[in-house]
Formats: C-alpha cells, sequence, structure tokens
C-alpha cells in the first residue's frame, strides 16, 4: 500500500489515528507542535496514555510505517486532528485548524483527500477550504469550466471514541462523513472502508458537524439532569444514589450518573458551539452546561463547610482526570475543585491521582500524594474520580473520615 497519510495533530486523537493506520499498511507522517512529543514518537514512545497505545505506536515505528515531524510532507490524504478548545467568552477558538489548513496547503496537489476530524463548529469545513485555496490559487474543490486548477476533495469526519477505548473504537464505531459535495463524501467514505468495520453513514459536512455536537450536547443535558437531582437530593435529604437507582427499574427511564462537574474536551466544550450559532434557540442546552457549570463550585462550598470543624483541616482529593481510569485532565471539574481549594486557602491539599507522576504546575500548593498517606493523615476525604483503584480502599479506614463522596461508589 504507497499511500501516504499526513496526520496533523499527535494527541489524544491524532496519535491513536496514525498509529492505527500505520499498522494497517498506511504510509504515515505525523505532525506535531510538540518537538519532545516529536522525538519521543520518532523513538516507538509515547507522551499520552492510553491503554495499549505504547505497543501500537513501538510496532508502527518499527515497521517504518510512521514517522514524525514538525512540519508536514507531501502526501495523498491529510487528516487534521487538532484541539478545538473554545475562548474565555465560550466562542469557539479555531485558531489550531486554521493554523493546520494553512501548514498543509503547500504540500496539497490535485487529487488529494483533506479530512478535518478535529470536533467543530457548524460551518468550520468550508472555512479549511477556504484557508487552503486562499493559499493554492492553483486549487478547487469543484471543477470549473475553463480553468486548469487541479481538484482537490474536502471532508469533515468526526471522532466519535471514548477515551481508555479509543483503538478499539476507531475501527469498531460506526462513522459519520459529511463532504462539502457529494465527490469529496464518497472519497472519503472509500478510505474510511479500509480499516473500518463499523457502519459508515453519509450526509454534508454541516450535518457531520451537527451531529457530533448533538451527541456530546444530549449527554451534556442528561447529566445536567442527575446533577441537579444530587443538589436537589441534598438539600431534602435523600441518597441520590438510592434515588436513582430506584427510579431507573423503570422501563422507560434511564437517569445518568451525577458528579463534580463535567469535564474532558468534548462534553464540557461542544454544547457551547451550538450555543455560540444559536444563541437564542438554545435554551436547555445553555441551562445544562450553566447547571453542569456549577457543580464544581457547589463540591467546593461543601469541602469548605465541613473544614471549618477542623483547625487545620487536612483534605485529600482522590482523582484528577475527567472520568475513570484515564491520565487526561482537560476541562476536568476536579482540577476546578483542587484550584479552588488551594486559592481559598481551605487547608493543607492532598491529591492522589494514580495515573500521572506529577501535578500540573497550575496546582502549586497541592501534593500529589499516595493512597496510603491520604488515607492515613486527612481529615476530609473527597471522592472526585471513580478510578477503579480507589475501589479497593478498605472501608474501615474510612470510617473516621469525613467523606464527600461525588460519585457514589462510598456511599451508596
Amino acid at each position: 500500500m504507497n499511500t501516504k497519510i499526513c496526520v496533523v495533530g499527535l494527541g489524544y486523537i491524532g496519535l491513536p489515528t496514525a498509529s492505527l493506520l500505520a499498522t494497517k499498511g498506511f504510509n504515515i507522517h505525523g505532525v506535531d507542535v510538540n518537538k519532545k512529543a516529536v522525538d519521543l514518537i520518532n523513538q516507538g514512545k509515547v507522551h499520552i496514555y492510553e491503554p495499549d497505545l505504547d505497543m501500537m505506536v513501538k510496532a508502527a515505528v518499527q515497521s517504518g510505517r510512521l514517522k514524525a515531524g514538525t512540519t508536514p510532507e507531501e502526501s495523498d490524504i491529510f487528516i487534521i486532528a487538532v484541539p478545538t478548545p473554545f475562548q474565555d467568552d465560550h466562542r469557539p477558538d479555531l485558531s489550531y485548524v486554521k493554523a493546520a489548513s494553512k501548514a498543509i496547503a503547500p504540500y496539497i496537489k490535485a487529487g488529494d483527500l483533506v479530512i478535518l476530524e478535529s470536533t467543530s463548529p457548524v460551518g468550520t469545513t468550508e472555512k479549511v477550504v477556504n484557508w487552503i485555496l486562499e493559499e493554492r490559487k492553483d486549487l478547487s474543490v469543484t471543477e470549473e469550466a475553463n480553468t486548469n486548477k487541479g481538484l482537490i476533495f474536502v471532508s469533515h469526519c468526526p471522532e466519535r471514541v471514548l477515551p481508555g477505548h479509543i483503538l478499539r473504537e476507531l475501527v469498531d464505531n460506526d462513522r459519520i462523513i459529511g463532504g462539502i459535495n457529494t465527490r469529496s463524501t464518497r472519497k472519503t467514505v472509500e478510505f474510511y472502508k479500509q480499516f473500518v468495520k463499523g457502519e459508515i453513514l453519509e450526509t454534508n459536512a454541516r450535518t457531520a458537524e451537527m451531529a457530533k455536537l448533538t451527541e456530546n450536547s444530549f449527554r451534556d443535558v442528561n447529566i445536567a439532569f442527575a446533577n441537579e437531582l444530587s443538589i436537589i437530593c441534598d438539600k431534602l435529604d435523600i441518597n441520590v444514589w438510592e434515588l436513582i437507582s430506584l427510579a431507573n427499574r423503570h422501563p422507560r427511564v434511564n437517569i445518568l450518573q451525577p458528579g463534580p462537574g463535567v469535564g474532558g474536551h468534548c462534553i464540557a466544550v461542544d454544547p457551547w458551539f451550538i450555543i455560540d450559532a444559536a444563541q437564542e434557540e438554545a435554551k436547555l442546552i445553555h441551562t445544562a452546561r450553566l447547571v453542569n457549570d456549577y457543580k464544581p463550585g457547589y463540591i467546593v462550598e461543601k469541602i469548605i463547610e465541613k473544614a471549618d470543624k477542623f483547625k487545620e483541616p487536612v483534605i485529600a482529593c482522590l482523582g484528577l482526570s475527567f472520568k475513570a481510569n484515564i491520565d487526561d485532565l482537560r476541562e476536568s471539574p476536579s482540577i476546578d475543585i483542587v484550584k479552588h481549594l488551594i486559592e481559598k486557602q481551605v487547608g493543607t491539599i492532598k491529591v492522589v491521582e494514580p495515573h500521572i507522576s506529577e501535578l500540573p504546575r497550575y496546582l502549586v500548593g497541592a501534593e500529589l500524594v499516595t493512597i496510603e498517606e491520604a488515607l492515613s493523615k486527612a481529615d476530609i476525604i473527597v471522592m472526585l474520580v471513580d478510578h477503579d483503584v480507589f475501589k479497593t480502599i478498605d472501608k474501615n479506614k474510612l470510617k473516621e473520615k469525613i467523606i464527600i463522596d461525588t460519585r457514589g461508589f462510598i456511599e451508596y
């Protein structure tokens, strides 16, 4: 297989995608602005944690089919998998997508396929086309009469994988593919059929963009319902975990589990893209975001209330990642909670996060400790992430502690 693919962005989506495609026989040139990450990958090592990713990257590099660099190279297919965060005012930040589009433009030739995998606001794929064509007046996405412009193809295929299961879900999950025109869609479908076992669903670029935002907004709204229930139950002295368990015995009820908020690069971010595009219409989606963003502050107030009973309280926060059994801290509500505790100088803050070796620099004032030290020294234990390792804690060691359980695996 001589097809060469340039993957721009070697993070939680780009690196698994690049290594998987390399093992499928494609020649991969990965691109990232992080020189340290590039150097590690070229050594067959990884800079992020995902189960089995280290072995796949090592195999891909050793086969000679995966190489990384800080600049693109001429390829047949370009995959953009860069971050799409939001700014302080919750407006979408497309600077990474724009930079990636501009960076690959000089290397694109007639007949090439450009795929945007980054979760994006509606209309972003069209912007990618414009950014590329601004740099390359000799290219076009439509066959124009009486011109010698080279035809290229551009599509959006949003990633829809679960951290901790990315390598499997890249292959097994259904994929939505939306081209900026029918020919782009079909060419993209032909590519994904070579390695995706799930069903491939064809649409247009705008609908594909909105589909991913809709999936994550749906989950955000449902989590907001559970989080709001937990706050109501606190007020009414009801165990929310028991309540949800009982309510879910109804055959048509499926309430999700509450937590300390909502984190990650998708659910906590994507609804804002819809809100930004339709501010007057997205009332329910906006309210759900407000509820979930309120929850970390609510947990902090509960901790402060308990800490006031101690002269010099020691508070152990168990878990920093945005979900269980991964090292991804992006948009994590646990991070917000620890930050606020440090800023408010509530007491001595100890953190247990088994998936990292050191605390981020922005958590100066907290100490990363083992589970054993946290259990022995803490007055207050805050359960923030339901890592499997925490489920093995001997509950007898918690009897003399004040427990604030945001995940429900101790209280119920």
